[in-house]
């Protein structure tokens, strides 16, 4: 098997198994924050045990001494996490992938900003077609039942309070993140444990809630592994599958329609992302494998 087979094929493991994230939350019933708490316990429990078993405390050692990029990087993991779930539960899942998809959008101006990278023309206009997009999201939110433009709000906070958490990571290259994944998700349950019952699960829903943990965990080992051996617009390419899945999985389960106006608008969202990548993959030219 070449590297870039396995990379698309474990990049992919990892984008299927995030994509029932918004659907656990539809599905568990609990208060969001009790979500949020045993969705971060279970996930960076696990994860952090298999860091440690596989490689030692080398990763995180290393994590350590990137300083305020690697507290970044943590807050950002455990922060959008928290906001993620508080999303789902106050809008559309439709709405926050299509909108949580425009992260790219938020790490350009972040780049920009804080490491001096220009903006090219291909990501200016990558950004003008998502920012018209989002307002279609947002008129139908005041349109669509089910779906609220507060919510619609802190999905966009999700989108750009992680592309701070990568371009912080970037900042820190070339130490691996990987290892600073499982303290974000811990973080994230000690902060909202002081404001929840977390035993407030329904007795026949445990499975639901350690299913969400470790669906989560194979999803970040995937998307941590897969990029390793693929480019980023290979990476991206993929990471799209999430938000075209996610909302039509919660469709077919649970019947949540995502309206024609989520739908309009994350079709404009989605294909100036896949085309922006699509370009940036022609001109970085064939992988070497």
């Amino acid at each position: 098997m070449s590297d870039q087979l396995r990379g698309l094929l474990i990049t992919l493991v990892g984008v299927l198994f995030v994509v029932p994230d918004a659907l656990f939350v539809r599905l568990i019933d609990a208060d969001p924050l009790v979500i949020s708490f045993w969705r971060g316990l279970v996930a960076g429990s696990l994860l952090l045990l298999g860091i440690v078993l596989f490689q030692g405390t080398a990763p995180i050692r290393a994590v350590l001494r990137t300083g305020w990029a690697g507290a970044v990087y943590v807050a950002a993991a455990g922060g959008s996490g928290i906001l993620f779930v508080l999303a789902v539960s106050l809008t559309s899942v439709a709405n926050v992938v299509f909108i949580i998809a425009a992260m790219p959008v938020f790490a350009s101006l972040y780049s920009r900003l804080f490491l001096g990278e220009p903006i090219s023309r291909r990501m200016v206009l990558t950004m003008a077609a998502v920012g018209v997009g989002l307002a279609v999201i947002a008129y139908g939110s005041g349109e669509t039942e089910g779906a609220t433009r507060r919510g619609d709000v802190v999905a966009l906070g999700v989108a750009a309070l992680f592309a701070a958490g990568l371009t912080a990571a970037r900042r820190a290259r070339p130490v691996s993140m990987v290892a600073a994944v499982p303290f974000g998700y811990l973080l994230a349950a000690a902060c909202v444990l002081p404001f929840i019952e977390p035993f407030s699960v329904p007795d026949g829903q445990w499975h639901l809630a350690a299913l969400h943990g470790l669906f989560i965990v194979i999803s970040s080992v995937g998307l941590a592994l897969g990029p390793k051996y693929i480019t980023s617009p290979e990476v991206a390419l993929l990471i799209l599958l999430e938000s075209v899945l996610a909302p039509l999985l919660v469709w077919g389960v649970i019947g949540e329609n995502p309206g024609p106006w989520a739908l309009l608008g994350g079709a404009v969202v989605i294909s100036a992302l896949a085309l922006s990548n699509l370009i940036a993959l022609r001109r970085r030219g064939p992988v070497r494998v």
